[in-house]
């Protein structure tokens, strides 16, 4: 179940646990004050507090100043109070300054002490400021009914004590269930939780909003004492896995250890064992700390080792001894100290990994919610064929969505699978398509059963997310498919998507935590008894209606389904690490280690860059000690951008940000939000959609429609580079996408603002100045990139590499895309055909079938695959776009299967080297 608490507008702040049952908005009567209107106006939190203190520390400064007389006296005092309670609403969820830091200040200004409150608000904001960027420092949420006097007694007692190694914390503490579920919500420095026992639910000074399910303040009440603790213990750990939780109870701990001892990091008796409870919160954010790999790595750089094997760059000698590539020390000596073939010496081997790297992949699968992680050094590309190889076998269907990274078309290819591409929905108006929907996915499924090959259909691959931003629902999309086919394995790419787990709003859209999900549920007997009203109502004859079939929300067979789930993902794209970082994420009950680890093997180099795999275990640490405080700013930062730029009449001349509703048709939302932020509503619509639609739009991308400007999503990303410094990298003929990461900061989307601005003014500038011809060319080049322009579904695969199953006189939609890459290895086999060429040749009777990969770039989607019949469609869209393809011939041309090649007896002579 879940219970959802919204922090006023900021984003993401609306899911700590889920429930069916509803919810109930808890709003006070009373007329909000200003600071409860600009905290509920918000779209940050982190942002208004350090804005807030800035604000007050400038009017305390002015009002220093100038006598109470003064014209600006009255106006500047004003701002004072809401200030100061915007303040108190906040800063209870930090550790500095705290509340009687704030009640103390409060005195001072209403006493008149101007002067002395604005030293002291001097001295917080530099001391904030210090807070914010000191290393290893962390805070502890201290949770339980104490008395102030209690609280500093605690600090004292808990700050005297030694830590281990230079981690310095300190402490937060929070009165009551509600005030704890705020504090983890808001305040993303908070490392430990430590619950004491005697804590009520309500909060009876709450100035944050929240959204709180009755369910879960009816179990509260209904739980006893000794059972509060675990109980929002668990709460908290679904919305910041990676915080330790320690519990102190005044009796029964060994009752509780042995029913909840999972929950917490430790359990201890009040007034026994207590000093160990510093220290064992100091080694619990070691352990996370902790880099195995990265730390050998920099133990061997410092050691002063002969080497009398390659490599030859490592010491980087032979470039201190050169006098012509001196300046490739560019990068730094420990890069070169860094390189090195030895898997001893307390380094380790990627291909049988035993030491250090054995232990950073174990802590990698803890902090992406794995069973198993394996780390890859040649990006996602190599990944995705990894996962391929070690689960299909030749013959094998797979479902894919036709709109996939060309490297799991290739995948497919080296594993002899055979393909059945499936649709995404299109978006014509921005020459971009959407996510497969799940009805597609089950007709794909029922096709094959009514074969009767629904047994050879052995995966589905899917794309989570996108990279124009559109995000499955996993879980759904799984448990249809196992209620069809119960022995299926999903291959997720989240190669965009890393981020994900570290946030509690992404967190249930990712692959790992989706199939945790489905394996719990599918052990709870609660489940069970679902399922067995729903097989009781859901009748055999149901099952062949097809429509009755697609149109209901299938449940899996809990003795039948098996949960096998697989997600890549690019480490390097969406958090911290070297470029071609990348992971595999597994979580598979039926899992052979054997078959993949051979997969793994053919895969992987036998000289994989050690400073690519210490940047993934660096990366990991990132994750579990300030994941959710990046990736929330980063979350932030992509509102204020989106309402920027939808906000500034100037840019939004020239300049549509694209919402959900612009980029999932209202058949897939049924949440039937237009928008996720809503002044009156806030971030609600976003937590509603996340729960409800089946597909949902990831705020840090922002699509900007650029019509309006006559440029060209070419044109527009060369301008952006060239003249302002300003990458991005997917485009459309009409758009450009503008994503924020964890490295965005205010500075790059106050830029960004900027330039777009300034593009606008330079436009209005030309617009002013145009000649009617020059206005009747720039009118044009509008229309024309407004124009519709239909994205062409996948066509099929030529009869000469689709399988009919003569018995049943059956067609599948499948085709074997390795045969017709090996005929197209031999260019005799192939003809090179211009656009005008091929169109001809299609008028003229002639099945055109594509012998290569052709790939527009990016996103480094195929739009043509082997063995596909060219329709005029694909043609049509192709010759519109206006970036590079791969995989045609020179003079952008087709290469085309020849009508003798395809004939079924044809042998083609094999120069090349065979079958793949």
């Amino acid at each position: 179940m879940h219970i959802v608490v919204c922090i006023k507008q900021v984003p993401g702040f609306g899911r700590l646990v889920s429930s069916s049952s509803g919810s109930r908005l808890l709003t006070a009567t009373r007329p909000r004050s200003e600071a409860e209107t600009a905290l509920n106006n918000c779209l940050s939190i982190s942002e208004l507090r350090c804005d807030t203190w800035k604000s007050l520390n400038d009017n305390l400064g002015r009002l220093s100043t100038i006598s109470a007389d003064h014209a600006d006296f009255t106006a500047t005092s004003q701002q004072v109070t809401p200030a100061i309670e915007i303040l108190f609403a906040i800063e209870t969820c930090w550790a500095y300054p705290g509340p009687l830091a704030l009640a103390k200040l409060k005195g001072m200004i209403e006493r008149g002490e101007l002067v002395r409150a604005h030293h002291e608000v001097g001295q917080i904001q530099k001391k904030l400021t210090r807070l914010a960027h000191r290393e290893r420092y962390f805070e502890v949420l201290i949770v339980g009914k104490k008395s102030p006097s209690e609280q500093k007694a605690l600090r004292r007692w808990l700050k005297c004590k030694s830590g281990i190694g230079d981690f310095v914390c300190d402490y937060v503490f929070a009165q009551t269930c509600e005030d704890a579920l705020i504090a983890v919500r808001v305040n993303p420095i908070l490392q430990a939780v430590v619950i004491h026992e005697g804590f009520p639910f309500r909060s009876q000074d709450c100035h944050l909003d929240t959204l709180l399910l009755d369910e879960l303040e009816a179990r509260f009440e209904a739980t006893l004492d000794f059972d509060r603790g675990p109980l929002l213990a668990r709460q908290i750990a679904q919305v910041r896995p990676e915080i330790d939780l320690y519990l102190v109870a005044d009796s029964n701990v060994e009752d509780i250890a042995a029913r909840t001892g999972e929950t917490f990091k430790r359990v201890f008796l009040r007034e026994e064992d207590q000093e160990e409870l510093f220290a064992s919160i100091m080694r619990g954010v070691a352990q996370r700390y902790d880099t195995p790999f990265f730390n050998a790595l920099m133990n061997h750089a410092e050691r002063p080792i002969i080497n009398f094997h390659g490599l030859t760059i490592s010491r980087g000698k032979s470039l201190k001894n050169s006098n012509w590539i001196r300046d490739f020390q560019f990068f730094g000596p420990n890069l070169f100290r860094a390189e090195t073939s030895a898997t001893s010496g307390g380094l380790d081997s990627l291909l049988d990994p035993k030491g250090p790297l054995k232990i950073a992949q174990e802590y990698a699968a803890r902090a992406f919610g794995a069973k198993r992680t394996y780390f890859v050094t040649n990006g996602t590309s190599t990944a995705n064929k990894i996962v391929v190889q070690g689960l299909v076998r030749p013959g094998d269907v797979v479902l894919v969505d036709r709109n996939c990274h060309k490297s799991e078309h290739h995948g497919l290819m080296l594993a002899g699978a055979r393909v059945c591409y499936l649709n995404a929905y299109p978006l014509n108006d921005y020459s971009m398509y959407g996510g497969v929907p799940v009805r597609e996915l089950k007709r794909a499924l029922l096709d094959y059963k009514h074969a009767g090959k629904l047994d050879r259909v052995r995966l589905v691959m899917l794309t989570n997310i996108t990279f124009d931003g559109i995000l499955y629902d996993p879980a759904r999309v799984m448990m249809e498919c196992l209620a069809i086919a119960p022995d299926l394995t999903f291959m997720w790419d989240e190669a965009w998507f890393a981020f994900a787990y570290s946030h509690p709003s992404y967190r249930p859209r990712t692959a790992m935590a989706s199939a945790a999900k489905l394996e719990a549920m599918l052990q709870d007997p609660d489940y069970a008894a679902r399922y067995k009203t729903f097989s009781a109502d859901f009748s055999a004859e149901a099952w062949k209606d097809d429509e009755k079939v697609l149109n209901t929300r299938l449940l899996a067979d809990p003795s039948k389904a098996r949960v096998r789930v697989y997600a890549t993902q690019s480490t390097h794209k969406t958090l911290m690490a070297m470029r071609q970082a990348t992971m595999i994420h597994i979580r598979d009950q039926d899992f052979n280690e054997a078959v993949f680890t051979d997969a793994y093997l053919t895969h992987t180099s036998t000289s994989p860059n050690n400073p690519i795999l210490s940047s993934l275990d660096v990366g990991r640490r990132q994750v579990e000690l300030e994941g959710y405080k990046l990736v929330q700013h980063q979350l932030e930062l992509a509102m204020i951008l989106r309402q920027q730029v939808s906000g500034d009449p100037l840019l939004m001349k020239y300049f549509g940000v694209l919402g959900v509703g612009d980029l999932v048709p209202p058949e897939y939302r049924e949440s039937n939000v237009e928008s996720y932020f809503d002044k009156k509503t806030g971030w609600r619509n976003f937590e509603t959609a996340l729960q409800t639609d089946e597909f949902v739009l990831d705020p840090t991308r922002i699509t900007l429609e650029i019509s309006s400007t006559g440029m060209s999503g070419d044109t527009f990303k060369k301008h952006l580079m060239d003249k302002y410094d300003i990458q991005i990298n997917k485009i459309s003929r009409n758009t450009g996408l503008f994503m924020t990461t964890i490295g965005t900061t205010r500075s790059d989307v106050a830029n960004l603002i900027q330039k777009l601005r300034k593009i606008a003014l330079d436009l209005e500038e030309k617009e002013r100045n145009f000649s009617e011809t020059e206005r009747r060319v720039h009118d044009n080049k509008v229309r024309s990139l407004t124009v519709e322009q239909p994205l062409p579904p996948f066509s099929a695969f030529h009869e000469r590499f689709r399988a009919t199953d003569s018995a049943m006189n059956m067609e599948t939609r499948d085709g074997d895309i390795r045969s017709a890459n090996n005929l197209s290895l031999d260019e005799a086999n192939c003809d090179l055909l211009s656009f005008t060429e091929a169109e001809s040749a299609i008028s003229g009777g002639r099945v055109l079938v594509s012998a290569r990969l052709v790939t527009p770039y990016p996103p480094g989607s195929p739009i043509l695959v082997p063995g596909q019949v060219i329709s005029v469609p694909i043609l049509e869209y192709l010759r519109a776009l206006d970036r590079e393809i791969h995989g045609l011939g020179e003079g952008k041309r087709l290469w085309v299967l020849k009508e003798e090649a395809l004939l079924p007896a044809q042998k083609s002579s094999r120069k090349h080297g065979g079958a793949l």
